[in-house]
């Protein structure tokens, strides 16, 4: 392992002239469960690395003024688990968060850690993505805001610029009449990447089984988290029956675009993405699963 700078700044205008002035040289770190290991294999050699923990209210959840909720980007899977602001409004979320890694890890690992890694595979997309989500970011020109959606460009790769730090995501008021689950296929429940991930919500007309929104995430089945767009345009409007949720799984197969690697070829998770989608959409209406 090289040598590298290390800096704990105390401020977000610290942190961000520091990461501007060794662009991609430098590496925040937080929890450290993916940047420890990949310098450690030699998979990545930081001329710096820029502790984030000392700037207040990175790791705080709270309640914003529409309903929604600001999650701080060093929040740990644990917090988001436990947190009854979460479990309350996002269960699906807080659900996850708790499947996700193992004890040890969850108590490390944060939420900017997960989506800034930006794997294809990671858990907390999907379903924030469904639900929404915004990502907040700071940097020398700065704050913006980004849809979750747009946030991960590939592989590793995400919007961020030189000196742009994610500092929270930020999940819009809960709707009436809306339900969402996450499923993910992998070897093991826990302590496993995805093969495949399906996150699935439903918004239903009051007293009826007519879906009047849907949104359909899929995971680890393309570079980035993608929408099953045609699988929710299907289901607009339409009753949930058997025959358009099966549909829906069809649909969010071609949607897919795998490859085929150690853990799965790209044709058995095509068939997994039909068959999790199907399984989440029905999730929604409270039939199997677990549902979150």
């Amino acid at each position: 392992m090289k040598g590298f700078e290390y800096y704990a700044p105390e401020t977000l205008d610290a942190a961000v002239e520091i990461l501007a002035r060794y662009g991609e040289g430098a590496y925040p770190v937080a929890g450290g469960t993916d940047l420890i290991p990949k310098m450690r294999y030699g998979h990545v050699a930081p001329q710096a690395v820029v502790n984030l923990k000392r700037i207040p209210g990175l790791n705080r959840i709270t309640s914003l003024e529409n309903g929604g909720l600001h999650v701080g980007a060093l929040v740990t899977l644990t917090q988001l688990s436990r947190e009854a602001l979460v479990r309350e409004r996002y269960p699906v979320v807080a659900h996850i968060a708790g499947k996700m890694a193992s004890a040890q890890v969850r108590n490390l690992a944060t939420v900017g850690g997960n989506l800034c890694n930006a794997a294809p595979s990671a858990d907390l997309a999907p379903p924030l993505i469904a639900l929404d989500a915004e990502a907040l970011i700071v940097g020398p020109e700065g704050e913006r805001r980004v849809p979750l959606e747009h946030f991960f460009t590939g592989p590793g790769a995400t919007v961020l610029g030189p000196g742009e730090l994610l500092t929270a995501v930020l999940l819009p008021p809960p709707q009436p009449h809306t339900r969402a689950m996450y499923i993910k296929h992998a070897h093991r429940e826990a302590l496993d990447i995805a093969i495949v991930g399906v996150a699935a919500l439903v918004r239903l007309a009051p007293g009826t089984a007519t879906c009047q929104g849907a949104r359909i995430v899929l995971g680890a089945v393309a570079p980035t988290p993608i929408r099953a767009r045609e699988a929710e345009a299907l289901l607009e409007g339409a009753p949930l029956t058997e025959e358009h949720i099966a549909e829906a799984g069809r649909l969010a197969a071609q949607a897919a675009r795998p490859i085929d690697d150690v853990r799965g070829s790209a044709w058995y998770r095509r068939k997994m993405v039909d068959v999790l989608t199907r399984r989440a959409i029905a999730g929604t209406r409270g039939e199997g699963g677990d549902l979150t």
